[in-house]
């Protein structure tokens, strides 16, 4: 909105300084600092609201060190965090871009998934919340959305070459690009890092163009679901899916800010989304939320975020990863997701085989998800999220040298 307003004073008044908002990066700067603001004050009074409402975790003793002094501390923090995203984005974003509107629809559907969840938990007193069926009901729901927006909208289209006079390469080409319409995403340690969805199939021409669209909306579907259920998993203890979000949201706003710079997307030779530097503002008002958030949910934690945050803050880094055709590099970097939902996966299969197969489950973790096994080993909380954060950081790291990692 703001971005708006001070165009129209520039172009019409000549107002000294309004002319700052049509930089990314000025709007991007003032977007982090507004949600760190939001997050830290509205947050204080929330948790004070959530307290007199009696909106308390419930805790199930599992043996865990300083598991049960948790008990009533206040839940539902997510809405912080979705407040600190929404309120910086719709100020400072471009409002008639089709990624910031995605991106606005994907953090406020799963936001109320999370939230009924929660709610239902809470008031409704059922510890299992909103049945798995309708969550993921919810999640098929955005994907079909997402995947349908990012596959037939005409503003979502990727720049290329055109190679003329029998040229081969963008090196001996002239300098003309054209906007098209691709399924074309990033492949990490591959000489030339691209794949069409379409050459999957063996057809050719309109109708290879029209199969891919059979195979690109359910791996968004996939991606969405698995990214979203790998955050809720991580909310485990205090700090851990906040600060683990809040590094992969850094890395993807590096990838959105060059991927919709002409100049630095040339330089580095990958791909060029137009328009999608304008994301970058709205991923740095997620990290923003995210840091934000951690004052409160810190160890010892004054606040969990509960479905409502972790839900929304998963699908929001899969969808963002979609936009910049980076998904093939999620595994790399929601490596904690992963290997989070892997522990559980393992842990539950393996108990399951060696019932069967002789009579009593045995078990591979001490605890599932992996975070509570390193508890079980007696190691505390801030240590565990401490290193969980420096692995984060090196696998965002990794992340980005895969761009050139070919």
């Amino acid at each position: 909105m703001l971005y708006y307003l001070f165009n129209w004073l520039d172009r019409e008044f000549d107002i000294a300084g309004a002319g700052v908002f049509q930089y990314i990066s000025f709007r991007a700067s003032m977007a982090t600092l507004l949600s760190l603001l939001i997050a830290m004050i509205f947050g204080g009074r929330l948790i004070k609201i959530l307290q007199r409402k009696q909106v308390g975790e419930s805790i199930r003793n599992l043996g865990l060190e300083g598991q049960m002094e948790k008990k009533g501390t206040p839940t539902m923090g997510g809405l912080i965090i979705i407040l600190a995203i929404l309120v910086p984005t719709l100020l400072f974003a471009r409002l008639d871009n089709i990624y910031i509107l995605l991106m606005l629809v994907s953090t406020v559907w799963l936001g109320l998934i999370g939230f009924l969840d929660d709610y239902i938990k809470i008031f409704k007193k059922n510890k299992e919340g909103l049945a798995g069926r309708f969550k993921i009901m919810g999640q098929i729901g955005l994907g079909l959305i997402v995947g349908i927006t990012l596959y037939f909208n005409d503003d979502v289209v990727v720049r290329q070459y055109i190679f003329e006079n029998g040229a081969t390469s963008a090196v001996n080409a002239a300098k003309k690009w054209v906007d098209v319409k691709s399924m074309i995403t990033t492949v990490p340690f591959r000489k030339n890092n691209e794949l069409d969805y379409s050459t999957l199939f063996v057809f050719g021409g309109a109708i290879s163009r029209e199969l891919s669209s059979l195979l690109y909306i359910p791996i968004v579907i996939l991606v969405i679901t698995a990214v979203s259920n790998g955050a809720n998993i991580t909310d485990g203890i205090d700090g851990l899916a906040a600060g683990t979000s809040a590094i992969i949201g850094m890395t993807l706003a590096i990838f959105t800010y060059v991927s919709g710079n002409t100049f630095i997307a040339d330089y580095l030779d990958i791909m060029f989304i137009p328009n999608s530097g304008e994301l970058a503002i709205f991923c740095l008002a997620f990290v923003g939320a995210c840091v934000g958030f951690l004052w409160y949910n810190s160890f010892p934690a004054q606040v969990f975020m509960g479905d409502t945050g972790s839900l929304a803050i998963g699908g929001i880094i899969a969808v963002l990863a979609l936009i910049v055709r980076k998904e093939l590099l999620i595994p790399i970097l929601c490596g904690i997701f992963l290997i989070e939902n892997l522990s559980v996966m393992l842990q539950v299969s393996y108990f399951k085989y060696t019932r069967k197969k002789y009579g009593e489950g045995r078990r591979i973790f001490k605890m599932s998800p992996l975070h509570h096994h390193y508890q079980k080993l007696g190691y505390h909380e801030s240590k565990i999220v401490s290193r969980f954060w420096i692995v984060g950081i090196m696998l965002a790291i990794f992340t980005l040298i895969t761009l050139k990692l070919r």
